[in-house]
């Protein structure tokens, strides 16, 4: 079995969460924040939806300068509504899970880097980043989500068992 096969179902059952989460994102509430500092309901949703863009990105590249030429990091400018975040999601995810699905194992396994301003910050066998900052960043975000729409009042969705709100996968 190829890695790249063992990656694929956790990446969709993670993938399917995801936008289960999404679908509730309020558009009354893209502009809310729990704190100054935090991003707000549109802005997190947003870069959660443009996550899986970064399986791609290191699938098919040797490395990405997030600030070439010393430049700021682009920022997406926040998706104006549910639909635009789950378009957004599902034209990622696809491009992913193709370029995961054909990856080999020798690229799986040979090194990728994350630049920023032509200095390497982070080196790391491609496998490692898909687990750690593409699918574990997403889980993370993910649930920011799930409180942000707790603070809401707005039902969060049951992920691998049942939430406050609704049952799991498989409950009677």
């Amino acid at each position: 079995m190829q890695l790249s096969e063992t990656l694929l179902s956790e990446f969709d059952q993670e993938m399917a969460n995801t936008r289960k989460i999404l679908e509730r994102v309020p558009e009354d509430k893209l502009s809310w924040k729990p704190h100054e500092k935090s991003f707000s309901i549109g802005q997190l949703a947003t870069h959660l939806a443009s996550l899986p863009s970064w399986a791609t990105i290191t699938i098919e590249n040797e490395e990405i300068d997030i600030a070439p030429g010393g430049q700021p990091p682009p920022k997406n400018e926040p998706a104006k509504s549910r639909d635009e975040l789950l378009e957004t999601f599902d034209q990622n995810v696809a491009a992913a899970r193709r370029a995961l699905a054909s990856a080999t194992d020798e690229r799986l396994l040979k090194d990728w880097a994350l630049l920023s301003g032509g200095k390497t910050m982070m080196t790391a066998p491609r496998i490692s980043v898909l687990r750690s900052y593409v699918m574990n960043h997403i889980v993370h975000h993910r649930a920011q989500l799930g409180v942000y729409l707790r603070l809401n009042d707005v039902p969060v969705p049951a992920m691998y068992l049942n939430s406050a709100d609704e049952p799991g996968p498989g409950s009677t």
